[in-house]
């Protein structure tokens, strides 16, 4: 297998994700019909939205897709999101990996940390302007949020072979322009298509809990891979640092069917609500533990208080 580096001695953790993410003796090769089918389903449904859509424009992501179809109130609603060291920790981890994936030798994890905090501080976005006013107090809380999840991807993790292309935080959109684009950003990408062969493992490092829609973010990313290259992706799994657990997925055409209703069905819940003008739907769930309406809202506080019938 070319995935993984070879003449490294590896933990008994690093040997169980070797396993897991190891291709089968037969390989796995889609019926190219399937392939046409589906993207002729997309291509059809898009442009019954697109009369629909007037001049208005759709960039869905995997987290508009999940919002959309959880609670329409909590989407619609204005986001008032603010950087925190905890929150901020993770796209600095991601960065940080970024660098010791591509990095040469045996990096030393809060190395990796600075320099990508150092990076991202000068990038002009909300997060580049909010880590150039922290404090040292604050600036010290990101780093150890940061640190504590590099160092959890390398025991999860063995060295990661460049003849499989490794890949982190890679852009990926479907079409390229349009009315309506499905794009996102892959954590981790292993391998890459042989022909009509799919050897590419799609993963999402997560810290946390389980939770249903995890799956099906990265289903969302096995379609949109699938209508940009014509090739799924093999596998798929949701890494949990923290509990040194992935949950991992073999791509099917059920799969991908799934992935494309479920899209399609979003798609059309944001033109419904954005375009429309139809109402927003409530459904209480788990997101209202956070949600800034809960407190005015009936469903969410029947949820919260075990009282949702």
């Amino acid at each position: 297998m070319a995935e993984m580096a070879t003449g490294v001695e590896l933990t008994p953790l690093q040997h169980k994700t070797l396993a897991l993410l190891r291709r089968a003796p037969d390989p796995v090769v889609f019926d190219q019909g399937f392939i046409a089918e589906l993207r002729r389903d997309v291509d059809e449904a898009f442009e019954h939205f697109h009369e629909r859509l007037g001049s208005t424009t759709l960039f869905v992501s995997k987290h508009r897709v999940s919002s959309v179809l959880g609670c329409e109130a909590q989407h619609v609603h204005p986001d008032e999101f603010a950087w925190s060291p905890a929150v901020a920790g993770g796209q600095v981890a991601h960065r940080a990996i970024q660098l010791g994936v591509n990095w040469r030798g045996d990096p030393v994890p809060a190395d990796l940390v600075d320099e990508a905090i150092v990076r991202l501080s000068d990038d002009d976005s909300s997060l580049g302007d909010w880590i150039e006013r922290l404090g040292e107090a604050d600036r010290a809380d990101l780093t150890g949020f940061a640190v504590d999840k590099v160092i959890k991807f390398s025991e999860c993790f063995p060295p990661l072979d460049r003849r499989a292309a490794p890949t982190t935080e890679s852009s990926v959109r479907w079409p390229n322009e349009g009315p309506i684009v499905l794009s996102g950003k892959v954590d981790l990408s292993i391998g890459r298509p042989a022909g009509a062969e799919s050897r590419k493992v799609i993963i999402d490092l997560k810290t946390g809990w389980v939770a249903p829609k995890h799956r099906e973010d990265l289903r969302f990313y096995a379609l949109v891979e699938t209508l940009r290259t014509g090739v799924p992706p093999r596998k798929l799994a949701s890494f949990y640092l923290d509990a040194g657990e992935p949950v991992v997925e073999d791509v099917t055409e059920r799969t991908l069917v799934t992935a494309t209703r479920r899209t399609l069905d979003a798609v059309n819940a944001e033109i419904e609500l954005q375009v429309e003008g139809r109402a927003p739907v409530k459904r209480p769930g788990v997101s209202c533990k956070w949600c800034p309406l809960s407190t005015e809202c009936d469903e969410g506080q029947a949820y919260l208080t075990g009282d949702d019938r």
